[in-house]
């Protein structure tokens, strides 16, 4: 016999949930056994029975525990639970959000039944699914980080040191004294990181740093 996969939607509008329950009524192999309208409500019930469930079906926006804190909590407290991510927000960063809270799958609202029946049928195999409409922003989002990494790569440890700096404020001078270098070394090696990380600017240069995590450096231990 086929294993029966028990369900939890999680959705704050009720016309969603129903729509759901319509496309998955004539599927023997998934039963929906909890719905809830919040993601409080939702880990209340996981974690009453959290074996009853196999996997967690929730939107993203919405009230108490959005879907991506609900997935994030469920994963660390219940593994064994798949996680879809059902929502109408096709952009970088609640994709991003998602992926960071351990989702197995994110497909939109738009999306047909046959779809989302693709998408359960990966994620109980072991796999993950994207929607399509979804895999280009993923892959968007990889080619800006690896172009950032190369860009990153180009900088001396040094100049990696003068650029901490920067993020952090300190003049030109307050640099050169805090690095025992002279100013002119330390225009220098500005120019030379504005020119390399193509910024314009030093306001272009702190998101730069931001973004590769340089922020938080120290420089040489300073």
């Amino acid at each position: 016999m086929m294993e029966v996969i028990n369900i939890l939607i999680v959705d704050d509008h009720q016309m969603v949930v129903d729509g759901i329950k319509s496309m998955l009524s004539s599927e023997s192999q998934y039963q929906i056994v909890a719905e809830a309208n919040n993601g409080q409500e939702a880990f209340e019930l996981i974690a009453a029975n959290p074996n009853n469930f196999q996997v967690l079906l929730t939107d993203i926006s919405m009230p108490l525990l959005t879907g991506t804190q609900l997935c994030k909590m469920v994963k660390a407290a219940f593994p064994h639970i798949q996680v879809l991510i059902l929502s109408m927000y096709n952009n970088v960063a609640a994709v991003k959000e998602s992926i960071m809270a351990e989702a197995d799958g994110y497909i939109l609202k738009n999306a047909g039944r046959t779809e989302l029946l693709q998408a359960l049928h990966r994620i109980n195999n072991g796999g993950t699914y994207f929607s399509q409409d979804i895999v280009p922003i993923i892959y968007g989002q990889y080619h800006k980080q690896k172009i950032q990494d190369k860009l990153l790569a180009q900088l001396t440890q040094r100049e990696r040191e003068v650029l901490s700096l920067i993020v952090k404020e300190l003049t030109s001078e307050e640099i050169a004294e805090k690095l025992f270098i002279s100013k002119k070394t330390v225009d220098n090696h500005r120019q030379n990181i504005l020119e390399k990380t193509k910024s314009k600017s030093t306001v272009g240069l702190v998101k730069f740093a931001i973004k590769s995590g340089l922020e938080n450096l120290d420089g040489a231990g300073l």
